[in-house]
């Protein structure tokens, strides 16, 4: 009677194991024939009925039902598990005698790149690119700049106050004021850096742009000294034909102070849409460091002189690119960004 049951579970066993697609009907053979609940485990709990005398031979009848399951179980499973792993290497095979694909590399910002130039120009004349705190105190974004509290030059700039004494800053001379404060001279030095001012967004105008500020202090400084550096870092930018013009301006910082305006490079100077028919092109700000700004710093302004200056990164790409909406460089728009 057992011996006819155990012949019949390892018949309908081996019919569901030749029937099943996959792995997951394998294991559920596996559970209902040979698992706690399953059919071999329900013949042992019923050897109670049987007589002791016979008990062994059913035992073994079992025992071998069940090597013979799991004998097949596992020949089922390798075959499938060689099929998958046939089938994986097939959908995965790489024809090396094919092209490579392309892949897609990125473009440098037009920023990037004017910097890259800036930095190149005034590394090569001896300068120290350093960084300085986009987080800034009051004191070194105004007042060791001679710009006090009450000063018409604080009211123009529309600050990002954090506190009353911390805040964004909306200038990088700000570096020029800690270098200063190391008392290392002489100071050969750009600061490139993010900057930040209360601005509604248009074509020329962003409430976040960067600034390249630039410093020398060294003894018998001169205003021909600071003429001659800008006028070739203009050459080096803009073409070995471009020429500077300096026009006298305010900055509570520098004493004296100018504004630079280079020739259209587009037109040579006679005058096209570029330039505005002008012929000349703002571009940078620019003096002799005021003699209380290096008093408050710590250096001596009878034995030191110096000159400063400002240029305007986003202004440098505008022109040297060609570019006439400052949006454009933050708008992050691939076919903008592809020409470069």
């Amino acid at each position: 009677m057992i011996k006819e049951t155990l012949e019949a579970i390892q018949a309908q066993a081996l019919k569901q194991i030749s029937e099943s697609d996959g792995l997951e009907k394998l294991n559920e053979v596996r559970v209902n024939f040979l698992g706690k609940k399953g059919e071999l485990t329900a013949v042992l709990k019923s050897m109670k009925d049987v007589a002791p005398e016979d008990r062994p031979k059913v035992g073994q009848l079992v025992n071998e039902t069940r090597a013979q399951i799991e004998e097949v179980l596992k020949n089922a499973q390798e075959k499938m598990e060689r099929m998958a792993r046939e089938a994986a290497m097939k959908s995965e095979v790489i024809d090396v005698t094919l092209p490579a694909k392309k892949n897609n590399v990125g473009h440098r910002h037009p920023n990037a790149i004017a910097l890259e130039e800036i930095e190149r120009v005034f590394i090569g004349m001896g300068y120290e690119v350093v960084e300085g705190p986009e987080v800034e105190y009051d004191y070194y974004n105004f007042e060791a700049l001679n710009i006090p509290d009450g000063h018409p030059a604080k009211d123009e700039q529309d600050t990002f106050y954090v506190t009353k004494d911390i805040l964004l800053r909306t200038q990088t001379s700000g570096c020029q004021v800690h270098e200063m404060e190391k008392g290392r001279l002489p100071i050969r030095m750009i600061a490139p850096g993010r900057v930040f001012r209360s601005d509604e967004v248009d074509a020329t105008h962003s409430p976040s742009f960067h600034q390249v500020e630039g410093m020398v202090v060294d003894k018998d400084i001169t205003f021909s000294d600071l003429k001659g550096t800008l006028a070739q870092f203009a050459k080096e930018m803009f073409g070995e034909d471009t020429k500077v013009k300096f026009r006298p301006h305010h900055f509570p910082f520098t004493e004296p102070s100018a504004e630079m305006d280079i020739s259209c490079f587009k037109c040579g100077g006679k005058g096209c849409r570029f330039c505005k028919n002008e012929g000349w092109i703002e571009i940078l700000g620019c003096g002799m460091v005021h003699p209380h700004v290096l008093e408050m710093s710590g250096i001596d302004p009878k034995e030191y002189t110096g000159f400063a200056f400002g240029v305007g990164l986003e202004r440098i790409a505008l022109l040297k690119y060609e570019i006439d909406d400052m949006r454009l460089l933050y708008e992050n728009d691939i076919r903008f960004l592809k020409q470069f």
